[in-house]
């Protein structure tokens, strides 16, 4: 039987969401009284009507740390130590 993508209203199948996501379905379900997996419909295309933050420039690392970009200026160690009293660190 052929069925057409139009044809189809409804699809089973099964998700690994985390708990906070299913938490999140399972409160929008119970409050707007339906099933979790309209709530979960409904979340997923709220989540693709929103605007998406444009693809920002990875960052290089050096191990598991990010590399700055180079500055006109020479961070010194009186520099951290300034910007570590201002902050109370």
């Amino acid at each position: 039987m052929l069925i057409r993508c139009n044809d189809v209203k409804n699809m089973r199948t099964t998700l690994n969401i985390d708990e906070d996501a299913f938490l999140a379905a399972k409160q929008v379900a119970t409050r707007e009284r339906i099933s979790i997996g309209e709530a979960v419909t409904r979340l997923i295309r709220q989540g693709l009507n929103q605007d998406v933050a444009p693809d920002l420039p990875q960052q290089r690392l050096r191990g598991r740390f990010a590399v700055l970009p180079k500055r006109d200026e020479v961070i010194t160690a009186e520099h951290v130590r300034e910007i570590m009293e201002r902050e109370g660190i």
